[in-house]
């Protein structure tokens, strides 16, 4: 018998199918996806304190503005560059190749309560975009320190996040764009917070009182 258009129509649902169940196999047997867990993530108090110690200012201008002026991704051990290292810190059971390349593994977003098992499908967010960096101060800067902070591992500036939410944010402060998952936003405010005090950016009127109501829904 020949196969039809609508037979393979339904051989593909049914092989989209036992992928999906697969994959909630995997999750069960393993237990549930790890947080992607960038190092530094202050406490409630720390973050409050260096939000009152950051200086409000006006919004700089996009003007010069280049991703080219923060070089990444750079190699960090190895084979591996930097996205490649945080694809395997904030995954779980990530197998890479003889390049690095994740071939498999499996990544929650907690920007939106997502689990994803394609690293073709996470992008790396630079928690404080390199746009919103450029225009708080970071024009100044020489482009060795642009790279460092855009290959940023030791504060909580990068983290792997579905990558159409992580297009979604762009280049927007918390005045305009926060996670989608209202639970994280806390956390999110946190690093924000930290990031550009330890790099000595400012930021905006707007764009504090945004940081502190996300701050107020911590418990800790």
């Amino acid at each position: 018998m020949p196969i039809t258009p609508a037979m393979r129509a339904r051989r593909r649902v049914a092989a989209i199918t036992v992928a999906a169940l697969a994959g909630a196999v995997l999750a069960v047997v393993n237990g549930q996806p790890a947080s992607a867990t960038p190092p530094g993530i202050p406490s409630k108090a720390t973050a409050q304190s260096q939000l009152n110690a950051l200086t409000v200012a006006a919004q700089g201008s996009t003007a010069g503005y280049s991703r080219d002026l923060f070089p990444h991704w750079i190699t960090i051990t190895g084979t591996c560059n930097t996205r490649e290292q945080v694809l395997k810190r904030d995954g779980t059971s990530v197998v890479v190749n003889s390049s690095c390349a994740a071939t498999s593994g499996r990544w929650y977003s907690p920007y939106d309560g997502a689990t994803w098992y394609a690293a073709s499908d996470v992008d790396i967010d630079h928690v404080v975009p390199l746009a919103e960096a450029w225009r708080s101060g970071a024009n100044s800067w020489t482009t060795s320190r642009r790279q460092s902070f855009a290959n940023d591992l030791t504060h909580p500036q990068l983290i792997a996040v579905t990558d159409n939410v992580n297009q979604s944010k762009g280049d927007q402060d918390p005045s305009t764009w926060q996670p989608p998952l209202t639970s994280y936003r806390c956390t999110y405010s946190k690093m924000w917070i930290t990031v550009k005090y330890s790099w000595g950016l400012t930021l905006q009127s707007a764009e504090k009182s945004a940081l502190q109501s996300m701050l107020n829904t911590c418990a800790s």
